[in-house]
């Protein structure tokens, strides 16, 4: 499918790019020909993807900044600025979630999800939104949810809330800054393994077999697909998509909410599903 370097020389911005489908996604964009510049709170995992991904030759620039404080994403924006001279693409994957029973939040616990997801998107859609549309060049922007921010899904009310906005955010940019040439998409994935995410949402054996259970192929994603998605999306190919959603979830959305099953669990049935669901 993908003949050509379709992302040849450009430069492409991703968030939470150190590790899981954030080092998947950049790797599958330097293949095809992008420069990247890799984001997240942790230099030590930036490294590591920039030493594995630049073995193959790829241009990549590591810049370490906390999504939730715009000074930093701005300074991240600029290091990109001063190497590449612009940026072509963002990627927005940056996210945090874990999953609780809501009455049992904390108002910092929810913050926190919403301030990674939420405002750490709109974060880095102005900061390089304002370079795309300074250059005059266009761009692509590419922001990472999830099914439940149409369905809504219990124990995850924080990652819900944030990931429906980012959803209203990609609809509403990318009718607005349409006049820049700028497209805005989302891509909405189902479950994929990654070492992070997994641990505080599928800890166990029994929990994986449940996930599958809910999934129509019964089957997980595997990295490369998403990719590959992702990569068509930011594409010249895909020119004339702009505001939508593409679920890749081996169709579990539409079962329904993505937890909301641990809802219909008598007492004794949630105290034994929180009891697997805790990582040993």
């Amino acid at each position: 499918m993908f003949a050509e370097k379709v992302l040849q020389d450009r430069v492409v911005v991703v968030t939470g790019g150190g590790t899981g489908l954030g080092r998947s996604m950049a790797g599958r964009f330097a293949e095809l020909g992008a420069k990247l510049v890799l984001t997240s709170r942790k230099r030590e995992h930036l490294d590591a993807a920039a030493a594995d991904i630049g073995a193959n030759g790829a241009e990549v620039l590591v810049v370490p900044a906390d999504v939730r404080d715009f000074e930093q994403v701005e300074a991240m924006v600029g290091e990109a600025m001063k190497r590449f001279g612009r940026i072509d693409v963002l990627v927005n994957n940056a996210a945090g979630n874990f999953m609780s029973p809501t009455e049992l939040l904390s108002p910092k616990g929810f913050a926190a999800v919403v301030g990674i997801v939420l405002q750490g998107t709109f974060n880095c859609t102005l900061a390089c939104g304002r370079k795309m549309i300074e250059s005059e060049r266009g761009g692509a922007i590419l922001n990472i949810v999830a099914s439940y921010a149409w369905t809504g899904s219990g124990f995850v009310v924080p990652s819900a809330c944030a990931k429906a906005g980012v959803l209203a955010m990609t609809r509403s940019l990318a009718v607005e800054w349409a006049k820049y040439r700028i497209r805005v998409n989302a891509i909405s994935p189902g479950p994929f393994p990654t070492p992070g995410a997994w641990e505080k949402l599928v800890p166990s054996k029994e929990a994986e077999e449940e996930a599958k259970a809910g999934i129509p192929l019964h089957r997980f994603g595997e990295h490369a697909e998403l990719a590959n998605l992702a990569a068509f999306l930011l594409s010249d190919y895909s020119g004339y998509i702009n505001g939508d959603c593409i679920s890749i979830d081996g169709g579990q959305w539409l079962v329904g909410g993505m937890f909301n099953r641990v809802a219909m669990l008598d007492q004794a049935g949630m105290a034994k599903f929180m009891e697997k669901m805790t990582p040993r």
